[in-house]
């Protein structure tokens, strides 16, 4: 018998309940901006070359130019096209530009935990420092938004075997760390559950444009895929799409160019489409009857 995680149990996307979303739509949208904060000349962190040794100016100050450009522009983005997002906040982030993620809460943006840091990663971490990191970094976005955040994302998406727990314990509703399924699902954790929200790793602007040097024009023909043929499927089913983004990444003037008829596509549909954010798809979830959402109780029993 293979070990476990014990998180969830399988089910088949094609013979679960179905639900929709409010005003009757099938699909809902959510767009994931992740603002990172790095240490220099030490510590871990995104390199768009062959690695340097430290300090690797290029890579720190290609990185910061997310907060001081990409983020800055992408927020006129979104205002352009009346997009909601969530912001994704390294919480280190208030120290170094609080202004920016400030201009985001003012136009109604969820703030969402991404740790302290992307310098470190929960992973490499032991129990009680990883209690700690998650607490700290929950603190300071409570101390500045006036409320602790709903959802979590850590750093490079690691965790350990304790971090589920730990981020229930700290009062998390919902993480974006598990891309399991294109629904949301309840996780079990030992003080009750946590919704896991779909967050792209397969189509992840980092993953695609850093780590396989996918072309821009590639990456969004792809997202235009990935909605279109969603878009179709929700009619038998409703799916969540997420559109994970990063500042110094899709915050470049000429991948947002391409970017930018990703999203005017999506708004032809915008009558047939949710777009929401993460907390408040959670919220949706949370209202849903036992046994409609994978992992709710009585869940098994509809099967």
């Amino acid at each position: 018998m293979l070990k476990t995680h014990g998180r969830y149990d399988y089910s088949a996307i094609s013979r679960r309940p179905d639900y929709s979303f409010p005003e009757g739509k099938r699909l809902a949208v959510h767009l994931s901006l992740n603002v990172e904060h790095f240490a220099f000349g030490e510590g871990l962190g995104n390199d768009y070359g062959v690695p340097q040794a430290q300090p690797n100016v290029r890579s720190f100050a290609w990185r910061d130019y997310g907060n001081r450009v990409g983020a800055w522009r992408l927020l006129e983005f979104a205002d352009t096209y009346e997009l909601p997002l969530e912001l994704l906040v390294n919480t280190e982030l208030y120290q170094y530009c609080p202004q920016m993620i400030a201009a985001f809460s003012a136009r109604g943006d969820e703030i969402v935990g991404h740790g302290r840091t992307n310098a470190e990663r929960q992973g490499d971490m032991a129990l009680e420092q990883e209690r700690t990191a998650i607490h700290e970094a929950t603190a300071a976005i409570a101390h500045h938004e006036g409320q602790p955040p709903m959802g979590w994302l850590a750093p490079y998406i690691s965790q350990t075997h304790d971090s589920l727990d730990l981020l229930q314990e700290a009062g998390y509703r919902y993480m974006m760390d598990w891309p399991l399924d294109d629904q949301p699902v309840w996780f079990n954790t030992r003080h009750g559950r946590i919704l896991a929200i779909p967050y792209a790793q397969d189509l992840n602007d980092s993953i695609e444009i850093v780590t396989r040097r996918t072309p821009s024009q590639v990456f969004c023909e792809n997202l235009i895929d990935q909605f279109d043929e969603m878009l179709q499927e929700s009619e038998r089913r409703p799916l969540v799409m997420s559109i994970v983004l990063h500042s110094f990444i899709l915050g470049q003037p000429h991948r947002l160019r391409r970017f930018r008829k990703v999203i005017e596509h999506i708004l032809r549909h915008r009558d047939k489409v949710w777009l929401a954010r993460a907390g408040e798809i959670c919220r949706f979830m949370e209202s849903l009857p036992a046994g409609i959402v994978p992992g709710s109780e009585g869940y098994a029993d509809r099967q």
